[in-house]
């Protein structure tokens, strides 16, 4: 993978058939404890696909693919999703560009897009554990719900005011 600058503009894309193996490869640059805790990428891909509810995206840093971002509407008996809002179903970043800044502004993107839609909350949830991704959505604000999803925590970000 190529260096990429911390700075570099942030764009979401389709995944197309141009992309899909790179973007599915991602997954194996994630370390064993991480792997635990997100599907991999050409998992996620083809639940997208399967899914009316799912928007995906590969997540550029200029012309380098560093992450995957999938997002549910937040309520499909068929996904197995009932969620009172939009759902970050699977996030990564690959291993080389973890802690760039990347993942952060990723997600402050996708928020600024929800808000401009009038959305109130983005839900997500994580497993916990060594490895998992506790504090990176602490750090950006996600607070528990009080709820679990399956086995894992549920959490959200307000995204007023």
């Amino acid at each position: 993978m190529s260096p990429v600058r911390d700075d570099a503009e942030l764009t979401f894309r389709r995944v197309t058939s141009a992309n899909v193996s790179e973007i599915c490869e991602l997954s194996n640059t994630l370390s064993d404890e991480q792997r635990d805790f997100v599907a991999d990428n050409g998992t996620s891909i083809a639940e997208g696909f399967c899914s009316e509810s799912a928007w995906f995206r590969g997540v550029y840093a200029d012309e380098t693919l560093v992450g995957f971002i999938m997002l549910h509407d937040g309520s499909d008996w068929d996904d197995g999703i009932d969620c009172p809002g939009p759902y970050l179903w699977r996030f990564m970043i690959a291993g080389p560009f973890q802690g760039c800044g990347f993942g952060r502004r990723a997600l402050e993107q996708l928020a600024a897009r929800l808000r401009v839609r009038g959305i109130k909350r983005l839900y997500t949830s994580y497993g916990l554990g060594a490895g998992g991704p506790q504090a990176f959505y602490q750090k950006l604000g996600f607070v528990p719900t009080g709820g679990m999803f399956d086995e894992e925590v549920e959490v959200a970000l307000e995204l007023t005011g």
